[in-house]
């Protein structure tokens, strides 16, 4: 089956852009009650995700960083820890399993690396709960 029936859409996702300031993205963060973010460049291509803790530690390791100068700090000047693989939009629901082991959400995007959504951990967990129990 192929995953576009499982997709949340990017209308209906929070992401930030790579030129949002650090302050900017946890305060999206603090607002969706999420742990990790998509963030997309200004062509609108998935380039990484921003999680909780590559802040935290961007704010630990860097000398003279403070809540108060976040707002200072650019989004793609932030270390990103670890790399959410992107999938295709043609990619089938079983290519997703793995991918859905070791992350919250898995990024959709299009031939080109246009951002297209996300299909959630919890979507993959219960369409493969289905599938067995049927």
């Amino acid at each position: 089956m192929e995953i576009s029936s499982f997709l949340l859409p990017k209308d209906q996702v929070a992401y930030i852009t790579s030129s949002l300031s650090m302050q900017e993205a946890m305060e999206l963060l603090e607002v969706h009650h999420y742990t990790a973010i998509p963030i997309i460049d200004k062509e609108g291509r998935y380039v990484g995700t921003l999680s909780e803790g590559d802040l935290l530690w961007k704010l630990k390791n860097t000398p003279g960083l403070t809540f108060d100068n976040m707002g200072e700090i650019p989004v793609q000047d932030i270390q990103k820890h670890f790399h959410n693989e992107s999938v295709a939009i043609n990619a089938q629901m079983e290519d997703m399993l793995t991918l859905a082991a070791d992350q919250n959400f898995v990024p959709v995007i299009d031939q080109d690396g246009i951002f297209l959504g996300i299909i959630r951990r919890k979507d993959i967990i219960e369409y493969y709960t289905r599938n067995i129990t049927d």
